[in-house]
C-alpha cells in the first residue's frame, strides 16, 4: 500500500522488491499516478492499511508516530489492535504502552497474534516454566515435600500435618522421597537435602 501513485516505487531503494510484488502480488495506492509522498499522505494510507487487515500489531511507537495512528484507525473500524511491550526506559516503547493502557491487546509472539485473527480454534499454546524434577513427583510426595521446613529437621508429626495428610503416608512418601535424594533422616526427623532446597525454593519463587 503506497503513499503515492503506484507507479512511482517508494521508498526508490526498494524499486526491484515492489517490482517483484506487483509481478507476484498486488501494489495499490489511492493517489492517481504521479503523485508524490508527503508526511500527510502516509497518515491517510495508514488508515487504508488498518482497513485491509484483521488486526494491527504495534512494535515499536512514541507517542507521535505513524503507527499508532494505524492502530487508532484500526480501533476506529473495529479492527483487533495488539501491542508488543517494550523497556519503560525507552521512547520508542510510549506509545506501545500507551496502547497497551487503552484497549489493545498484550502479545508477545506470533502465536497470540494469530489467535486474535485467526480462524476459530487456532489458539496458542499455553505457557509454561521450565519442568523441575520435582514437577515428576506424584502429587503426595509434593506436598510432603513442600511441608518440610527449608532450614532445620522437622518432626514426622509436623509434616503429616503440613501436607495434610496421615503419618502413615507422610513416611511412606518421606521414604520414597529420601530414595530419590530429596530428604534425609536427621534423628527423629526429616531434613530437605542440598538438592531439594533449591527444587523447593525454586518453585516457591513462581507461585
Amino acid at each position: 500500500m503506497l503513499a503515492c501513485g503506484v507507479d512511482r516505487p517508494y521508498p526508490r531503494g526498494h524499486t526491484q522488491l515492489i517490482t517483484r510484488i506487483a509481478e507476484q502480488g498486488l501494489v495499490i495506492g489511492e493517489l492517481p499516478p504521479g503523485d508524490h509522498p508527503t508526511p500527510s499522505r502516509f497518515i491517510v494510507r495508514n488508515r487504508v492499511i488498518a482497513a485491509l487487515t484483521r488486526g494491527t500489531v504495534v512494535v515499536e511507537a512514541a507517542h507521535r508516530s505513524g503507527s499508532l495512528a494505524t492502530a487508532r484507525a484500526a480501533q476506529r473500524l473495529g479492527r483487533h489492535t495488539m501491542g508488543v511491550p517494550g523497556p519503560a526506559t525507552s521512547g520508542l516503547s510510549a506509545g506501545v504502552h500507551e496502547l497497551l493502557r487503552g484497549e489493545a491487546v498484550l502479545v508477545t509472539d506470533a502465536a497470540e497474534v494469530v489467535e486474535l485473527v485467526g480462524d476459530m480454534g487456532e489458539l496458542a499454546p499455553d505457557r509454561r516454566g521450565p519442568v523441575l524434577p520435582r514437577d515428576l513427583l506424584a502429587p503426595g510426595a509434593r506436598r510432603v515435600l513442600a511441608a518440610l521446613p527449608g532450614s532445620r529437621a522437622a518432626p514426622l508429626g509436623e509434616i503429616a500435618r503440613g501436607a495434610q495428610t496421615t503419618d502413615d503416608d507422610a513416611v511412606a512418601r518421606l521414604y520414597e522421597l529420601r530414595a530419590l535424594g530429596y530428604v534425609e533422616r536427621h534423628g527423629d526427623g526429616w531434613k530437605l537435602t542440598r538438592q531439594a532446597m533449591i527444587s523447593v525454593r525454586g518453585g516457591r519463587s513462581r507461585c
